[in-house]
């Protein structure tokens, strides 16, 4: 009876040892097909939404984000900035944005091209031959244009944008500077790539 005993104790502890060993080489081998699950940076480059911490951009400020292997830009407006929006209307070539360089929900914030007035989202390409224009928010600058109120301004070959990205009528670039989809996670992270939730954001 106790070499039963002994049997049946040691068959339970090599079962339970057994089953032990197989559910940690079990968990090992699960790890790769787990992280072969999350987005590479192939997929990230080509097209995955970027986050991006907008706690410390101060008034004023630009901070650059990459998304699609593109620049985009993100500015903290002033009221002083967004002021300028309606004086320079009237010099803009599409002033409305009625070529859709932008989501729908974007259309429909006006001259502000944002969810949030205070933020704007362009993509940093000119829609000319594709240079990257210079953030200028100062003005006067003379040597951009007389009544220069800030904006951006591409070196490669003279066009300039306002600070919603709208194009000034006359310069090479055709249109306006795209606002890609974006969203707003929170109150400091900034979702570039998707949309938001509802379109009344």
């Amino acid at each position: 009876m106790s070499k039963e005993g002994v049997d049946v104790g040691r068959r339970r502890f090599l079962t339970l040892s057994t089953t032990a060993v197989g559910a940690v080489g079990a968990g090992f081998a699960a790890v790769p097909f787990l992280v072969s699950l999350a987005p590479s940076e192939r997929a990230k480059a080509l097209g995955a939404p970027v986050k991006i911490d907008i706690a410390k951009l101060e008034p004023g400020q630009m901070v650059i984000a990459v998304w699609r292997r593109q620049p985009v830009w993100v500015v903290r407006r002033t009221p002083e900035m967004l002021a300028t929006l309606d004086q320079v209307a009237s010099q803009l070539s599409d002033p409305e944005s009625e070529v859709q360089q932008q989501p729908e929900y974007i259309t429909k914030t006006g001259a502000a091209r944002a969810i949030k007035p205070e933020y704007m989202v362009l993509k940093g390409i000119c829609t000319h031959l594709g240079c990257s224009p210079k953030f200028r928010p100062d003005a006067p600058a003379p040597e951009i244009a007389p009544d220069w109120r800030g904006g951006f301004f591409c070196p490669c070959h003279g066009s300039r944008f306002d600070l919603s990205g709208r194009v000034y009528a006359g310069v090479p670039a055709p249109t306006n500077l795209p606002v890609p989809p974006h969203r707003y996670e929170n109150d400091v992270t900034l979702v570039i790539g998707e949309d938001p939730p509802t379109e009344t954001a």
